[in-house]
Parts: structure tokens; C-alpha cells; sequence
């Protein structure tokens, strides 16, 4: 197995602690969820670093973690995140050119591991939508205590509704700055019609009190 160089390795406690208290809230979702999704209404709400920090946060807690790129669209994970930039991944799995094992890399955080999204497919929906991704997900779920699945953003996109309904659960991502009350509805009334169960909403982007300074988590 490869090895990749994770680049986001904030010591912030504050932010830390965000996210360990997330993995808690999670956990309690019941030992059957295993298999989660995370998206957002729209880009450049968070959804891709808080899939990172909660694999990474259950890797930690000593987790076998499996974090995979499901945004063959417009990944932003292995190139702001990595040094892993242009790695083949599930694009390439899906379409029969390479084996997931063949896929999967390493890093520095023990127990975690990383499927990027590949390279951009002609037919991202249909692939999501086929019975390799579902025999894929089945197979991952054998190996792993934890598969978090960072989907394209709903707003743009219907392909985390076609993920949803092979994971476990699926977590909403709002940003305090960015997104809309219609936006975060539309999102969350695509993720019931697609039958999947809702865990809940992640908030990012909090605005903090007055004289203090804003901190994503």
C-alpha cells in the first residue's frame, strides 16, 4: 500500500476538540452506523476538511478508518489536503481500470486510509448509481470500523442523493456565513426522497462572540 502526506494537521484545541465532540455525537448514532456520508447545500462550505478531521478523529480514537472521495466532479481533497494530487482513485474503480486495493493509500495518522476521487469521468451519476460502487462500499464496510464518504455538494449536483441510500447515514454540512435556510432545506428534503437516514446537521463557520475572532470547526 502507497503512502500519501496528509498536509491539514492543525494542534488548534479548540478545533480539536470540535471535532472529537462530533465523533461522540456520531457514535451515538448506534453502533450500526459505520458507513456515513457528509455533504453540503453548496461549494466552499467546509464539507471536504470536516470529512477529513472526522476520519481522522476516529482513526485516533483507534478506528480502522477509511476516508473515500466520492466527489469525482470537482475533488478539492487530494490537492489541498495531500500530496497526492492526480492519484488514480474511485473513478477508476468504478470504471473496471483498477482494483480498490490498488487504490487505497496510507498516511501518517495510524489506521487511516484514503481513496481519492480520481480522475474526472465522463459519467460520474452513472457510476455512483451502479452496482460496482454498491459492491464496493459492501466490501469496505468488511474491513473497516468507519467509511466517511465526502459527496459532491446537493446544491450543485443530485450524486450524494444517489450515495446516500448506500451508506449508513448521512450528515449535513451548513455554513453560519454562507448558506441559506431555502439552500439547507432543499438539501435535506433531496437526502429524505432518496430514503437515506439524516444524522443531522453539521454547523461550520460559527460565528464566534463579539472581540473574539471566528473559528471554522
Amino acid at each position: 500500500m502507497e503512502s500519501v502526506y496528509l498536509k491539514n494537521n492543525s494542534d488548534d484545541f479548540f478545533l480539536q476538540e470540535a471535532y472529537r465532540v462530533l465523533r461522540t455525537n456520531l457514535r451515538f448514532c448506534g453502533e450500526e452506523v459505520k458507513v456515513i456520508a457528509i455533504t453540503s447545500t453548496g461549494e466552499g462550505e467546509g464539507k471536504s476538511m470536516i470529512s477529513l478531521n472526522i476520519a481522522k478523529s476516529f482513526a485516533e480514537l483507534g478506528k480502522r478508518v477509511l476516508l473515500l472521495d466520492a466527489d469525482m466532479r470537482r475533488s478539492v481533497m487530494a490537492e489541498r489536503y495531500t500530496n497526492a494530487d492526480g492519484a488514480d482513485g474511485l473513478s477508476e474503480v468504478l470504471s473496471g481500470l483498477r482494483t480498490a486495493s490498488d487504490c487505497i493509500y496510507s498516511c501518517q495518522t495510524p489506521r487511516l486510509h484514503l481513496m481519492f476521487a480520481g480522475r474526472y469521468p465522463p459519467n460520474p451519476a452513472e457510476l455512483l448509481s451502479g452496482k460496482r460502487f454498491a459492491d464496493l462500499l459492501s466490501e469496505v464496510r468488511h474491513q473497516y470500523d468507519y467509511v466517511i464518504v465526502d459527496t459532491p455538494s446537493l446544491g450543485r449536483v443530485i450524486d450524494a442523493a444517489v450515495i446516500a441510500p448506500h451508506c449508513d447515514g448521512t450528515a449535513l454540512v451548513v455554513c453560519g456565513r454562507k448558506t441559506t435556510y431555502h439552500a439547507a432545506q432543499q438539501a435535506l428534503n433531496q437526502l429524505k426522497k432518496s430514503g437515506c437516514r439524516v444524522l443531522g446537521a453539521i454547523w461550520n463557520s460559527v460565528p464566534a462572540k463579539p472581540g473574539k475572532k471566528r473559528k471554522r470547526h
